[in-house]
C-alpha cells in the first residue's frame, strides 16, 4: 500500500451567520468585506467558514481525509502542502503515520518552522494519514490510539453570538432549555463589561455553568481584577486571558486567583506546551487538533498528564473533518471532561458529510466506523472549492 495522490481544497462557505455572529455595533460580518478586526479584538476574522482539506490517496483507492484550522488564508497552509509535503508523501506506506510525521516536521523545523502554518498543514496530512491508516486495518481512530474513554464525549456551548446583554442571555436560557449544561462567554471587552455579561448569562440561565474566554485582551492586573471576580462567582474557567506569549504572566495570574486558567489554541506542538506546564501557566491546556494534528496531539496530552493538567481541547471553525478528529482525540484522552460546540459552526461543518456526525449541546458521540469514521462527499468538497 502506498500514497498515490495528495490533492488540497480550499473551502470558503457562508453560514446562516458569520462565525461568532454581528459586530458589537450590530453590523453583520459579510464575506463581502474580506478579513477584518473584531474590535476590541486583534486578530482577523472572516465573514465565511474557511478552511483547507486534504486528501491523501493510497494505490488501492482507499482515501484520507484531513483539515487545517485556517480561519483567514487558507490558501498558504495548502501551498505548504502542495509545494513542500505532498512530494515527500507519494510513495511513502500510509500506515506508517508515526514515522512519516517524524520525516515531515523536520522538512523545515532547523528554519523555524515547527509551528505557524507550516504546522497547520502538517497537522491537516497528519489527520488524512490516521484516517486512511484505520480505513486499511478496519479501526476507528480511537481505537488505534489505544481506546475511547467514552462512548460520548461531553460538550459545553461556544459563545453566545448576539450583540447585547439582553440577548446573550436569552439564548443562554434557550440553550439551559435544550439541555446545555455548560456555555463559555466571548468575552475580553473590559472587566466591567465582562462581569455584566456573565451576570446577565447567570441571571437568565441559572443552571448552566459559565467559563469565560477573554481573546488574550487583558493586562495582568485587570486579569487578576478580573479573575477574582470570576472566582467569587464561580467560573469554570478563564480563557486566554493575557497575552499568548506570556507565559510568567499567565503563570503570576494562575497563581494569584483560583479559576482555573486555560490556554493553548495558539500552540502547536509539545515543545510550546512543555514550557508552560513546566511552568505551571496553564490549569487546563486547550490544544486544536486541526492545528497539531493527532500525533502531536497525542504526545501533549501525555506530557499534561504527568502534570495533572486536563485537556480541553479547542474547535471553532473547522468542518467535519477536523470536528470528528477532534472528538476521536477527546475520547482517547483519559482527562478531557469537555469538548468545544459550536452552534454557528457544526451546521456548516455537517454540509460536507454524507452522514452527520451525532452531535448535541451536550456533547458528541465518538464515530465508530473505520478511521475517523465519516463519509466525506467528495463532489461537494471539489465543488466547493472552485466557487472560491
Amino acid at each position: 500500500m502506498r500514497i498515490a495522490e495528495v490533492t488540497t481544497y480550499v473551502l470558503k462557505q457562508r453560514g446562516e451567520r458569520a462565525y461568532l455572529g454581528a459586530m458589537d455595533d450590530g453590523a453583520e460580518l459579510t464575506a463581502e468585506e474580506g478579513y477584518v478586526v473584531r474590535k476590541p479584538w486583534r486578530s482577523l476574522y472572516s465573514g465565511r467558514f474557511e478552511t483547507m482539506l486534504v486528501a491523501v490517496r493510497a494505490d488501492d483507492g482507499q482515501v484520507g481525509w484531513g483539515e487545517a484550522l485556517a480561519p483567514v488564508g487558507p490558501e498558504i497552509p495548502a501551498a505548504v502542502v502542495d509545494r513542500l509535503i505532498a512530494p515527500q508523501l507519494v510513495g511513502q506506506d500510509p500506515r506508517q503515520v508515526r514515522p512519516i510525521w517524524e520525516r515531515l516536521r523536520n522538512l523545515m523545523r532547523e528554519r523555524g518552522h515547527l509551528g505557524g502554518h507550516q504546522a497547520d498543514a502538517l497537522a491537516a496530512v497528519d489527520i488524512a494519514l490516521w484516517d486512511l491508516h484505520g480505513k486499511a486495518t478496519g479501526l476507528s481512530v480511537s481505537q488505534l490510539l489505544g481506546g475511547a474513554h467514552r462512548e460520548r464525549v461531553p460538550a459545553y456551548i461556544s459563545g453566545l453570538p448576539e450583540p447585547t446583554d439582553e440577548g446573550r442571555a436569552a439564548l443562554a436560557a434557550r440553550w439551559e432549555q435544550a439541555g446545555a449544561r455548560m456555555v463559555k462567554l466571548a468575552l475580553g471587552k473590559g472587566v466591567g463589561a465582562d462581569l455584566a455579561t456573565f451576570d446577565a448569562v447567570a441571571a437568565a440561565a441559572p443552571g448552566l455553568r459559565i467559563a469565560v474566554d477573554a481573546h488574550w485582551a487583558y493586562r495582568i492586573g485587570e486579569a487578576v481584577t478580573l479573575g477574582r471576580e470570576l472566582d467569587s462567582r464561580g467560573a469554570v474557567f478563564l480563557e486566554a486571558p493575557l497575552a499568548p506569549e506570556d507565559v510568567a504572566g499567565h503563570r503570576e495570574l494562575a497563581e494569584r486567583i483560583t479559576t482555573p486558567i486555560a490556554v493553548g489554541e495558539s500552540m502547536r506542538h509539545r515543545y510550546e506546551f512543555a514550557d508552560w506546564l513546566t511552568r505551571r501557566a496553564p490549569r487546563i491546556a486547550q490544544p486544536d487538533v486541526a492545528r497539531t494534528g493527532i500525533t502531536e496531539a497525542v504526545a501533549i496530552a501525555e506530557l499534561a498528564s504527568a502534570f495533572h493538567v486536563p485537556l480541553a481541547y479547542h474547535h471553532s471553525v473547522g468542518l467535519g473533518i477536523a470536528l470528528a478528529a477532534g472528538i476521536h482525540v477527546s475520547a482517547a484522552t483519559p482527562d478531557c471532561p469537555y469538548f468545544e460546540f459550536q452552534p454557528d459552526t457544526v451546521p456548516v461543518a455537517q454540509r460536507i458529510l454524507r452522514t452527520p456526525i451525532d452531535a448535541g449541546p451536550t456533547g458528541f458521540a465518538v464515530p465508530t466506523d473505520p478511521g475517523l469514521g465519516i463519509d466525506v462527499d467528495v463532489d461537494l468538497v471539489a465543488h466547493l472549492a472552485k466557487e472560491n
